[in-house]
């Protein structure tokens, strides 16, 4: 019946399989790639992923539901879409813990998500994107829409996050749907023609009607989210070469969204394989590949590579970031202290020369280089990666492209406390770095090449 069952949690229930399922286990649905049972954010850990981790991590988002599959990867959505499948087709146990069914191939074991703390509230990672023009066929544009008299933010928002990653409210009207070609998020126009005041998050927006306001839902945009390995070997061996701290990482996450081909690794870093780089377990020579991450800069190694896309960054920022990867990890900041320490000025030291000989000896020994400027890709993201997926002589569909653009961070991205304005660096290192950054910028120039982005200098 309808009763409150008081003492389940105690003993959880052994299902059919052997494993143990919590009361909050829902069943196994069959899941693809190309139709995902639940819709929203995607976390990765193959290496200790548990049921309980998916589901916090999928409460701190605001999702109903946790699904988790081929034991390590999670999966969030407000809404179930899926075809049950047999209990026991759920027969992968959870990477860090036994007993725990974390899916299968192509299956999923979904939980409910329970939130315990009354006051959070649904739907908090919803983003503002901007206001907008109305596109000329609104319907044609946005395939979903809903009318209602008292329409909130709240409700079209909720109405949306069944399955699109935009919601859009020109006044009562609600419509739901993805960036497209006709629509590319692209011109923003004032706020107030939306009806909504700057710093505001009102209710309702009762604007002119020839513009929308649109938000972004915590619904993934599954057009650029399916990868895999290359079918046949690759013909070329193609570097993405970097300084470390260049954003190398980041450029990886955009490449294989972009192209649906994984990226390999010279190295092998376990964190980054949790994450979802699944290339990192591969021989960076099997060819599998779509690029392969190297920060070396010796000419034995460039010369393995018959083409390379070099990723530059301003040195002041690509040391500070490397310095905070070596500190704290690919997320985490150095702490007051390790700035403080003699430990940094002798990592500026080493690492500053450094900076620019990989420059330098790629511009020079490599056989077909493609320079991209991390500052420029961060501002013309569409056009640069234009630019690499030509250069990796591939053909991509423009609307997948918009699907990495709204998708532009992945889980990258160090977060929250950015240390605003500090500048660790004394007189003497500006000096030398300086030093390297011009000699970097001439010998670019001398090769045809754009010179370094003017924000390098001076300081």
């Amino acid at each position: 019946g309808g009763g409150v069952c008081r003492g389940c949690e105690i003993a959880p229930l052994r299902s059919s399989s052997g494993f143990v399922t919590p009361t909050t286990h829902i069943g196994c649905f069959r899941d693809d790639s190309k139709e995902r049972a639940l819709k929203g954010a995607v976390f990765y850990d193959f290496h200790k992923m548990t049921v309980s981790q998916c589901q916090d991590s999928c409460a701190e988002s605001g999702y109903l539901y946790a699904g988790v599959e081929y034991g390590a990867e999670c999966h969030c959505g407000n809404h179930l879409t899926a075809p049950n499948a047999r209990e026991e087709d759920c027969n992968m146990e959870c990477k860090g813990e036994k007993l725990s069914a974390c899916g299968g191939v192509n299956r999923i074991s979904v939980y409910r998500v329970e939130d315990l703390r009354p006051s959070n509230k649904r739907y908090r990672n919803v983003l503002y994107r901007g206001c907008f023009k109305v596109p000329g066929n609104l319907t044609a544009t946005f395939p979903v829409s809903s009318a209602q008299s008292n329409l909130t933010v709240a409700k079209c928002t909720e109405f949306c996050t069944k399955e699109f990653p935009l919601a859009v409210l020109r006044r009562t009207e609600c419509y739901c749907g993805f960036p497209t070609l006709g629509f590319t998020l692209h011109q923003t126009e004032s706020d107030w023609l939306c009806g909504k005041l700057p710093g505001e998050a009102p209710a309702q927006l009762l604007g002119n009607e020839d513009y929308c306001a649109i938000y972004q839902t915590p619904v993934q945009d599954t057009r650029c989210t399916d990868r895999k390995f290359l079918q046949t070997r690759a013909k070329i061996m193609v570097a993405l070469s970097s300084f470390p701290g260049a954003g190398n990482t980041w450029v990886r996450h955009l490449i294989e969204h972009a192209t649906g081909y994984y990226t390999g690794s010279y190295y092998f870093d376990g964190t980054l394989y949790n994450k979802g780089f699944r290339g990192e377990k591969d021989y960076w020579k099997s060819g599998r590949t779509i690029c392969v991450k190297t920060h070396e800069s010796g000419k034995r190694e460039i010369q393995t590579f018959d083409a390379a896309i070099l990723l530059i960054r301003n040195p002041y920022k690509a040391l500070m970031a490397e310095y905070n990867r070596k500190r704290a990890g690919h997320l985490g900041y150095a702490s007051e202290h390790h700035w403080k320490s003699q430990e940094w000025p002798e990592f500026v030291n080493t690492y500053a020369s450094w900076w620019a000989s990989h420059t330098l000896e790629w511009l020079r020994q490599g056989r077909r280089v493609l320079v991209v400027h991390y500052e420029e890709l961060k501002r013309n993201l569409l056009g640069e990666l234009r630019r690499m997926v030509g250069f990796l002589q591939l053909s991509v569909p423009e609307e997948r492209l918009l699907c990495v653009e709204s998708h532009r961070d992945g889980n990258f991205k160090r977060s929250g406390r950015r240390q605003k304005d500090f500048d660790p660096f004394t007189p003497d290192m500006k000096a030398t770095i300086d030093g390297y950054i011009m000699a970097v910028d001439g010998e670019l120039r001398e090769r045809n090449f754009t010179g370094l982005p003017q924000e390098y200098l001076p300081r």
